[in-house]
């Protein structure tokens, strides 16, 4: 049912009914396409604030995409009818709207393409999207072949859904000077103050073809008739009509009317997109259908091989292989590639989270390190004097910050020094703490060591007189907001990430020669650790957080919510825990928190608002942060295991980031190892019948903690000042495991064995033992490096 491909360049569902939301995703800087097996899409474009050109038949709010985002019979989609012109016989491709099932089908995911081959009645259709390296603007090519043995008279006809544009003026028509449908609106306003920005807009969308079409119809309405989107009454006569729509719905139908001998095919192509006037798909039309480079290829082949060339930009620094070839495929393959999205578009918003801004750049730290260090300059430059963090990092001139980026939230600061040690690992380039940025609304400057100290002393400040850390309305769980709003209540996750925050920092001073700093912060640390087990353990793990009225939440006392995930995670990395609460905290979890699924955030879920703890506990339970297995918390807990140690727990819960291997676990989840969702339904031992399902979202903050988990944790090839430390947990049934490894310009290639009278891990280049196990003096020049790392017989726990 599902496959990677024999040069793992793709992975394929062969039916477009086992698993009907699976999906994949393209982007480039400006637009993202997301395309699910059936054919129905969901796409923005930038202006600068995220737009859509492909609407819903409703005016819509300006959301992205949702969790577990619904599919309808009008929801937008790219499709091709297919009519046989001597039966009358309709089908549909990929499958939707007509859902006639294909003799043959496969959805193929590619890393800059997605492909949709499918056979019916002997007619075979190609469908293939990819995108432009920066255009905002769809590629599509469709290839129809007879596959019969008899000559073949057919129309097809390519849909692409227009939608409800604008209730104040929309509209469409086809242009044959341009071979476009093209559809106009503007988008609503009231006041005149918005004329400005609003007269800006790309407020046309276009489907431009290679082709004069036989016929067409822009109105939406007329096209569907009586017949509806699945058997349109328009496709019932000879010809489309050629109706435009004047303050209807529009649509982009082309017919092309062909006669196929046997084994013949004909090739269409297709621009659609998003643009500001008919000047501008000229434009287009000239450089992708018309304009010929030095190599005889249009503007529309050029532009494919472009954006292949910066999908492979994103290359990741690992290539394993192992014994698990699935998990092979996902580390080599998808999860760079979700990396790459993240930090090179920012989720296509112009003022992302400042959390998520800094997460998602110490994912590139790992791809493109210098992208990351811009990035955490940019981050600090708009910090306050105070040391406080903002909570959204502006982007753009025109941006301001918006929806969750309004609600006050006190966890910022603590992804300063977490997320930069990674940059530093990566890099060893410590003088990026020399560097001088100014702060926020302010002429002053300061090193960027001096703008986290500040950091670290603000979070040492905003503290309660136990010296727990004020939540206010909300830490890294957004939807928390009400715990501390009165300005009393505290976070016991934020308490803990602090100290890990210090002890972090305290070592990257020390290593920076700041020695005077690190003593003042690994001494913070120990103290908030002292804090934290004074106040937060329950006896068996560690509590969430204090409410505005004194009441301690997150306990063993608690009908609901009585465990949550993060505390008992971080406190394994900022030494809060000692080896008995360790084991009682990770007994605990595996008891009340672990699933089939993966980890869960909290349990048991949350059945109605508890008003002291805030919406978390509004949302339905078992999805999002109300139980879920939310995979960037679980991610959390996986690096902790890691770091002390516990790498059979670690890696357990990691491979249930994936789907599969087996059918079963596929189906349940409903979801292609592509990516790896924010989420997985929880509520496993309230709600057992729809636990597994994925959110399909494809936004989260999971992937780098999920690589530094195989950097740091799996594979244990984590860089320091002096080179790369090697110290892998491999887990206790892989007898052998190979990682090409990219480091600092070097690529080393590491062969790991257990062998039998070995006691300790042993790490040898070129023979040499290495007694630490760091390899030391690389460069450039050393090109390639060939490591053998010998491991211990483990006993099977």
């Amino acid at each position: 049912m599902i496959r990677a491909t024999e040069d793992q360049e793709y992975y394929e569902l062969s039916s477009p009914t086992a698993l009907p939301k699976a999906s994949g995703f393209l982007w480039n800087e400006q637009m993202m396409v997301h395309m699910n097996c059936r054919g129905y899409a969901v796409a923005q474009f930038m202006q600068p604030e995220p737009a859509k050109y492909s609407h819903a038949p409703n005016l819509e709010a300006k959301t992205f995409m949702q969790p577990e985002q619904p599919y309808y019979a009008h929801h937008p989609g790219r499709f091709l009818y297919v009519k046989d012109e001597e039966s009358g016989a309709l089908f549909s491709a990929p499958y939707e709207p007509v859902r006639v099932l294909p003799d043959q089908y496969t959805f193929a995911i590619g890393k800059h393409q997605l492909v949709w081959k499918l056979e019916h009645n002997g007619i075979g259709v190609e469908m293939s999207l990819s995108l432009p390296r920066v255009d905002a603007m769809e590629l599509w090519r469709v290839r129809v072949t007879n596959l019969s043995g008899q000559k073949r008279n057919l129309s097809i006809y390519p849909y692409f859904t227009v939608g409800y544009m604008s209730w104040m003026n929309q509209s469409g028509e086809y242009n044959e000077a341009l071979q476009a449908v093209v559809c106009s609106s503007i988008t609503p306003y009231q006041k005149y103050q918005e004329y400005d920005r609003i007269k800006r807009l790309k407020d046309r969308t276009f489907l431009l073809a290679d082709r004069q079409p036989t016929a067409w119809e822009v109105n939406n309405e007329a096209f569907e008739g009586e017949g509806g989107i699945s058997a349109p009454s328009a496709i019932l006569q000879e010809r489309l009509s050629k109706g435009e729509a004047r303050y209807e719905t529009p649509v982009a139908v082309l017919q092309y009317s062909l006669s196929l001998e046997p084994g013949e095919e004909q090739e269409y192509r297709f621009l659609f997109g998003p643009a500001k006037d008919e000047q501008e798909i000229t434009r287009v039309r000239q450089s992708y259908f018309l304009d010929r480079n030095s190599a005889g290829e249009d503007g529309f082949v050029q532009a494919e091989r472009e954006y292949a060339e910066y999908i492979r930009e994103g290359r990741g620094s690992i290539a394993i292989h192992t014994p698990d070839p699935d998990f092979d495929n996902f580390v080599n393959h998808w999860l760079p590639r979700q990396m790459y999205y993240h930090g090179q578009t920012n989720r296509l918003t112009t003022d992302p989270q400042t959390r998520n801004y800094l997460q998602d750049q110490m994912g590139m730290s790992y791809i493109k390190p210098k992208m990351a260090r811009a990035a955490f300059l940019t981050a600090l430059s708009q910090q306050i004097v105070s040391g406080a963090m903002p909570d959204g990092i502006i982007l753009h001139e025109e941006a301001e910050l918006k929806y969750i980026n309004q609600v006050p939230h006190t966890d910022h600061c603590v992804w300063l020094p977490v997320c930069l040690s990674t940059y530093l690992d990566e890099t060893n380039d410590y003088g990026i703490l020399e560097e001088l940025v100014v702060f926020a609304e302010s002429e002053e400057v300061a090193s960027v060591h001096e703008h986290i100290n500040r950091a670290m002393d603000w979070l040492l400040q905003a503290r309660d007189e136990r010296g727990l850390n004020y939540i206010d309305q909300g830490d890294w769980c957004d939807p928390m907001n009400m715990v501390g709003y009165k300005g009393k209540g505290v976070s016991g996750w934020l308490t803990i990430a602090s100290a890990y925050a210090f002890m972090i920092w305290a070592e990257i001073c020390e290593r920076s020669g700041q020695l005077q700093n690190s003593e003042e912060y690994r001494l913070a640390a120990q103290e908030t650790n002292a804090v934290i087990n004074e106040y937060l353990w329950d006896g068996n793990w560690y509590a969430r957080g204090i409410t505005d009225d004194n009441v301690v939440f997150g306990i063993s006392e608690d009908q609901e919510g009585r465990i949550y995930l993060n505390p008992q995670g971080w406190s394994l990395l900022s030494g809060a825990a000692d080896l008995e609460k360790q084991q009682k905290l990770i007994r605990a979890v595996e008891e009340q928190l672990e699933t089939p699924y993966g980890v869960e955030k909290l349990a048991p879920a949350y059945t109605a608002m508890r008003e002291d703890v805030g919406r978390v506990t509004q949302k339905h339970p078992g999805t999002a942060e109300n139980g879920s297995v939310y995979n960037h918390a679980a991610a959390f807990y996986i690096y902790a295991l890691y770091a002390v140690g516990e790498r059979e727990d670690a890696y357990r819960l990691l491979r249930k980031m994936l789907p599969g291997p087996d059918q079963e676990d596929i189906l349940r989840r409903g979801q292609l190892p592509v990516f790896i969702p924010n989420y997985y339904r929880g509520a496993y031992r309230q709600i057992p019948h729809t636990a597994g399902r994925s959110s399909h979202l494809f936004n989260t903050g999971t992937v780098p903690w999920v690589y530094r988990c195989l950097i740091d944790g799996l594979f244990g090839l984590q860089g320091n000042r002096e080179g790369l430390q090697v110290k892998p947990q491999l887990p206790a049934d892989w007898q052998e495991a190979s990682v090409t490894r990219w480091f600092r310009g070097v690529e080393l290639q590491i062969e790991m064995k257990r062998e039998a009278g070995v006691s300790a891990t042993q790490v040898y280049v070129d023979g040499r033992h290495l007694v630490d196990g760091i390899i030391r003096d690389l460069n450039s020049d050393a090109g390639e490096v060939k490591v053998m790392v010998k491991l211990p017989v483990a006993e099977m726990e």
